[in-house]
């Protein structure tokens, strides 16, 4: 595995939908995609965003800051039945190499889509901050098996510092004060 580098990478967002949130762990994961989600857009990484089930489940929650006032929608929003975002019409990492997946269930629709994506031989990065399961046992082993899997388990903060490389920029500014 290597460090993180913004011409290679994607972010995907896995359902941090409005019917997961009675979970404890809804409020951290939706702010910690927002992080990402802005932090992508500075960087101008390719975002994809996937709702399971919306008729059902609601959409993506507004305070993962999809749309808004002065806000231009970059990443695309796919709908999805099956439990892998990357296994529904419509998904691409663009042509990246490496990813960073966020979202909900950590052992259901996160686990699924970093197993496809570590099949078809992405790196996958999974900030263990940003994603998040009803029960702590279920986010805890699928963190373990995604690991087991070869995926990479780090935090929101870790991951975009790889992506920035450096200090002093414009941009690091900007998503120093994200995750502060």
């Amino acid at each position: 595995m290597s460090l993180l580098d913004r011409n290679k990478t994607a972010l995907v967002v896995v359902d941090v939908q409005e019917g997961f949130r009675s979970y404890d762990s809804f409020d951290g994961v939706a702010d910690a995609a927002r992080k990402l989600v802005r932090a992508a857009r500075i960087l101008e990484l390719p975002g994809i965003v996937s709702e399971q089930y919306p008729k059902g489940l609601g959409h993506t929650a507004l305070e993962v800051g999809l749309g808004g006032e002065g806000d231009e929608l970059s990443e695309r929003v796919i709908e999805k039945t099956v439990f892998s975002a990357a296994r529904a019409d419509g998904f691409t990492l663009a042509g990246r190499s490496q990813a960073i997946v966020c979202g909900i269930e950590t052992h259901v629709c996160v686990s699924q889509t970093v197993h496809d994506l570590l099949g078809q031989g992405v790196e996958v990065h999974v900030p263990a901050d940003a994603v998040g399961s009803r029960h702590q046992i279920d986010y805890e082993r699928g963190l373990e098996r995604l690991e087991r899997a070869g995926a990479v388990v780090t935090t929101v903060e870790a991951a975009l510092f790889e992506l920035l490389e450096r200090a002093g920029t414009p941009e690091f500014k900007t998503i120093q004060k994200l995750v502060l």
